[in-house]
């Protein structure tokens, strides 16, 4: 079987393939499970928080694959994972027929949502998993 060699951002745009599965996974765990049980507000809550360690733990496990140590590249990445986010959700979510207005209520912390702070964490994530595992 042939190996296959990924760039940095090969590397970089999988891993964030990964989270972006994962995040879908919470997404309909939140609807189909917390929703129901705890209401919408408690479920978001909670929800947003699973992601937050959801992202985090995936990035921890995937550092040493994305093979970097420098702390601009690190930040570099989950820049990147951030502008990719975003493409996704205003494209998908335009695509499905939101109005842009109820795009950006998501990005505020009303009801419960969390989304503002998963961002964040998406930002920080490459870089606090690498300090975490004493890198640098």
């Amino acid at each position: 079987m042939a190996k296959i060699d990924l760039s940095p951002f090969g590397k970089a745009l999988t891993v964030w393939v990964v989270i972006l599965l994962l995040a879908m996974a919470n997404g309909i765990f939140r609807e189909a499970v917390l929703a129901p049980a705890l209401g919408a507000g408690t479920s978001l809550v909670l929800s947003g928080l699973m992601l937050c360690g959801v992202v985090f733990l995936a990035t921890f496990l995937f550092l040493p694959w994305l093979d970097t140590r420098v702390p601009a590249h690190l930040l570099t990445i989950g820049l990147g994972w951030l502008l990719l986010t975003l493409v996704f959700e205003f494209s998908f979510g335009l695509l499905t027929g939101k109005a842009l207005p109820e795009l950006l209520e998501a990005y505020t912390f009303q009801g419960g949502n969390l989304w503002p702070a998963v961002l964040a964490v998406i930002v920080v994530s490459p870089w606090l998993a690498a300090r975490l595992r004493g890198w640098f």
